[in-house]
């Protein structure tokens, strides 16, 4: 894609039924334009979808004008937004955390305020929640991407992060993301 390419951020969430992705995706596809990312998940009987999609001016116009109906067939509420690429203003390093701890109320938010904080984006966060081995007591996990300014000094900001888990009670890893 060209990167001054207009795309159409979509959002959507209804009821998780069977087919919803083949039908919403088949739509796009009919529209020409073309998927560049997503993320979707069925959360407690509901679907969530975040997508990008890029496509002449025409087609996303299309597209845009067929949501409506898309969404009301499919039983999804939607939105939608036109969008340019983000440029950040410096170049980032892509690290992962990852997270685990006896689940307890604020742990998203504690690591969100660390990291904004530091000026630091985080770029994606997954969390779930499972029973320990052996004693079934109820875990959380987090996984994170962040974007890294290339010049932080990322000895202290590890040390750093692993100094704040471990007052937390947090058990944490701290990595590049590797391609």
């Amino acid at each position: 894609m060209a990167s001054d390419t207009e795309s159409l951020v979509i959002t959507a969430s209804g009821e998780d039924k069977i087919g919803l992705v083949e039908g919403f995706t088949r739509r796009i596809s009919e529209s020409a334009c073309n998927i560049e990312e997503s993320r979707m998940a069925a959360l407690g009987g509901r679907f969530a979808l975040l997508m990008r999609v890029s496509g002449s001016w025409d087609a996303l116009a299309k597209l845009e004008a067929r949501l409506p109906a898309v969404g009301e067939e499919l039983g999804l509420s939607l939105t939608q937004q036109r969008t340019r690429p983000n440029r950040p203003e410096k170049p980032l390093i892509p690290y992962t955390v990852e997270v685990a701890a006896l689940d307890q109320p604020g742990i998203v938010n504690s690591l969100a305020n660390f990291f904004a904080r530091l000026h630091i984006n985080i770029e994606a966060l997954e969390t779930e929640t499972y029973p320990a081995p052996h004693t079934g007591a109820p875990m959380f996990a987090v996984h994170m991407t962040l974007g890294i300014p290339a010049d932080a000094h990322i000895a202290t900001l590890r040390g750093d992060f692993l100094d704040y888990c471990d007052d937390q009670n947090l058990d944490a890893t701290f990595e590049p993301v590797r391609i």
